[in-house]
């Protein structure tokens, strides 16, 4: 599809509300976190920056004391970031029903979008069963995880758990991160939030495409709750969500003019 990688930092910006660059954009003066797929969950829909990763300048004069009160930036290696084998370009294909299941639910695909797949394989210590097999299929597979979206508008660039109230009734559903399998939903949170490219001037929208554990959500309609309840340490917040939902596809659409 032949996406600049300068372009898909600045849509990681978006999505996470944090300054992400290229590894080779990071000079030996700055200070910088390295962004990888396992903390992205943390960064992106918590707000926490990475644990680990720190890269710190060799100019003598900045101290480990000033690396903690300094604005941190992301950056991110993108051979280890991104899975081009995996990307897959949904912008022309026509929205039909085409019956396709992921986890024993709907998924509804990313119709007018394009994908850009997380490096996710081989990353977690429970396998990828979670992701089941590559390629066209209507059926799912056993230990295989619904889809959800993640329109950045929800929460994430904000980084704010929140309590999620239902359309209509207001009725409260809960303390937590929530995402929705319905692309069109995410689609009109994800309005909210857009960039204007530096490299080509185009402006894009941008939604994390998820598999969320159907274990560790609770279902509101087209909202997917994921609870995380009040007094939860910060810490746990990351356990908890780490577990429960998995970014593996980064989606841009063009705003056309």
């Amino acid at each position: 599809m032949g996406m600049s990688k300068f372009i898909l930092a600045e849509a990681l910006s978006a999505a996470t509300g944090v300054k992400v660059k290229l590894q080779s954009q990071i000079s030996d003066y700055e200070i910088a976190l390295e962004l990888d797929v396992m903390s992205l969950p943390a960064v992106a829909l918590l707000g926490q920056l990475p644990n680990s990763g720190l890269k710190t300048s060799t100019n003598p004069l900045i101290s480990q004391s000033t690396v903690s009160s300094l604005r941190k930036e992301l950056f991110v290696i993108p051979d280890e970031f991104f899975d081009s084998r995996y990307d897959f370009d949904f912008t022309n294909m026509s929205k039909s029903n085409d019956g396709c299941l992921r986890g024993g639910e709907p998924y509804l695909r990313p119709y007018g979008w394009m994908r850009f797949a997380l490096k996710v394989l081989n990353k977690y210590p429970d396998g990828n069963a979670w992701l089941g097999p590559d390629g066209w299929r209507s059926h799912s597979v056993p230990g295989e995880w619904p889809v959800s979206y993640h329109g950045t508008g929800l929460q994430g660039a904000e980084g704010i758990i929140k309590t999620y109230y239902q359309a209509g009734n207001g009725k409260a559903c809960g303390r937590g991160i929530y995402s929705t399998p319905n692309i069109t939903v995410a689609n009109s949170y994800a309005e909210t939030k857009k960039f204007t490219s530096q490299k080509n001037g185009k402006t894009y929208k941008v939604i994390l495409q998820n598999r969320i554990n159907p274990a560790k959500r609770t279902v509101h309609g087209n909202t997917w709750l994921v609870p995380v309840p009040e007094g939860t340490s910060a810490e746990q917040e990351r356990i908890i969500v780490e577990s429960a939902i998995r970014p593996y596809g980064l989606l841009l659409q063009e705003v056309k003019k």
